[in-house]
């Protein structure tokens, strides 16, 4: 495994995470109603799934296990080489499935659930970069 280039990754996914921290505005309405705000928080949530799924690929390629067929697949082939939990492997599924949304039908966003992603599920993608970090050490 390259250890170098999961380290550049994860300082991406950690400076993603900083950006929608500094972001996260007061409530769901304020993030409704401003069109910036929404592609700043939209665009480095997008990154910060496209990130884990990079380092995954990254790391199940050097794994007996087959290429993943998609995204979320990722997770779960991570957690049956015991990287990541079962848990974090579901929450990750559901990232992409935001993920998917976001790229594929931007109009169909509900701002309500990016709000409640912003302010409850960061700590996923720090979970994640957790296992990844004990994971090259």
């Amino acid at each position: 495994m390259d250890k170098e280039l999961v380290l550049i990754k994860l300082e991406s996914l950690r400076r993603c995470i900083a950006r929608l921290r500094e972001k996260t505005p007061s409530s769901a309405l304020v993030l409704a109603g401003d069109y910036d705000l929404q592609d700043i928080l939209t665009v480095n949530l997008e990154r910060a799934v496209q990130i884990c799924v990079d380092i995954g690929l990254h790391i199940i390629s050097e794994s007996e296990i087959q290429a993943p067929a998609t995204m979320g697949e990722v997770f779960r082939a991570l957690c049956k080489l015991l990287i990541i939990d079962q848990n974090l492997a579901e929450r990750m599924v559901k990232a992409v499935g935001f993920r998917n949304t976001a790229v594929h039908a931007y109009q169909d966003i509900d701002w309500d659930i990016v709000f409640v992603i912003i302010t409850t599920r960061l700590k996923d993608f720090e979970q994640f970069a957790h296992f990844i970090l004990k994971r090259l050490l």
